[in-house]
């Protein structure tokens, strides 16, 4: 399937900032599947942080020029549940039916993956990596609830050497990031992250493994903030880790 197939990695703001190796990870993934990766050097924030908060004419320029970007391939990937979910989901509907652009944004929907599902029902990839720690994952909510991400990156982690996942209580449940929730409700939102970390323990894992930098971010401040050293991947990160921690 790959031969011409072009395909675009959607970076996310966060990444671009905050991870850049998981932006080369995913990278190195999409190639160990056979595919040539473009990386347009113009895009942007999605606009999700507009969206979410009710400034639809920013959101639409953000969006416009996203969807005019991307369109032409045949695969817009995205290291990102939250983010993934903004230019599938939510693009479509900023436009109405009779504009030009609610077309191309449709088209473009149909082509942006997630890169854990994109690398499971797309490719035929087995992974080279190792890692003998035990790790718990965490299901973001835009990633389980808007993407329908669950079984494909524990698929992923499957194939690493030695890991082991051990599942959390209420992996699913929110970490209290929420984009601006937890500037908005701190409170609330600490008390969410809380009850994460405590599942966490309780899990005996070594590491936490996520696949929105949003969540990985907020889980490991707190973490560190309370004085543990427990490390936070993105599932990219381990998919090409080549050894363990621990040597």
């Amino acid at each position: 399937m790959s031969g011409d197939t072009r395909v675009a990695l959607f970076v996310t703001c966060l990444v671009d900032l905050f991870r850049p190796a998981i932006g080369f990870a995913a990278v190195d993934l999409l190639e160990q599947a056979g595919f040539k990766v473009e990386v347009p050097l113009n895009q942007t924030c999605c606009g999700q942080p507009n969206f979410n908060s009710g400034d639809r004419s920013a959101t639409r320029t953000i969006a416009r020029k996203i969807v005019d970007l991307f369109v032409a391939y045949d695969y817009v990937v995205i290291p990102s549940g939250s983010c993934g979910g903004m230019l599938k989901k939510h693009y479509p509907t900023l436009f109405d039916a009779d504009d030009p652009m609610h077309e191309k944004a449709e088209q473009l929907s149909r082509k942006v993956y997630e890169l854990s599902t994109f690398l499971v029902e797309k490719t035929n990839l087995r992974v080279e990596a190792g890692f003998d720690e035990t790790v718990t994952y965490h299901d973001s909510c835009a990633g389980v609830r808007e993407m329908g991400i669950r079984k494909q990156p524990r698929e992923l982690l499957q194939q690493v050497d030695q890991l082991e996942l051990r599942e959390m209580n209420d992996s699913d449940v929110c970490c209290g990031f929420g984009g601006t929730f937890c500037v908005k409700y701190p409170d609330i939102s600490n008390n969410m992250l809380e009850n994460k970390l405590r599942n966490i323990k309780e899990s005996g894992a070594d590491c936490v493994v996520g696949g929105d930098l949003g969540c990985i971010l907020n889980i490991e401040g707190k973490l560190h903030r309370d004085g543990e050293d427990t490390p936070v991947y993105h599932y990219a990160e381990l998919l090409v880790k080549r050894a363990s921690r621990k040597e």
